[in-house]
């Protein structure tokens, strides 16, 4: 049985999937491998072996996988911040692929009203910060 409670947060969530998709913050491999400097026919350069290797997360929207163009450093040839893999590590047990997503691109007030994203490339360590105080938030909420 659907409950009110149950359906506001399917909607909720619905919404919050929508502004993911609409920030334009996420690529497809396609798109990955037509930056400049990206090599489809490197191995160690193709998005889905970052995936596995657990360097970068995804998102699956309607059958397609998006990875986070937030997390990829173009001075590095758009390779996934170093970062990137730790902030994994720390949530593989709570959040799946949304969950990070909506993580990175939602106001946190341990960064003071910023958004995780926006401080992968200068503060990265105030990022690995924030997602540990979002753990013990999660162990002890």
């Amino acid at each position: 049985m659907t409950t009110p409670t149950s359906l506001r947060e399917a909607e909720m969530e619905a919404r919050a999937r929508r502004a993911v998709m609409e920030s334009g913050d996420w690529l497809t491999v396609d798109e990955i491998l037509q930056l400049p400097g990206v090599s489809s026919r490197s191995d160690c350069a193709h998005p889905a072996q970052w995936k596995q290797q657990g360097d970068i997360f995804t998102i699956n929207e309607h059958g397609t996988e998006y990875y986070p163009a937030f997390g990829l450093e173009k001075a590095a040839g758009y390779r996934p911040y170093r970062v990137i893999s730790k902030i994994i590590d720390i949530f593989k047990e709570d959040k799946s692929g949304w969950g990070m997503a909506f993580w990175f691109q939602s106001a946190n007030s341990y960064l003071g009203g910023l958004k995780p994203q926006n401080l992968i490339a200068t503060n990265p360590d105030l990022v690995i910060d924030a997602a540990l105080d979002e753990v013990q938030e999660i162990l002890h909420g």
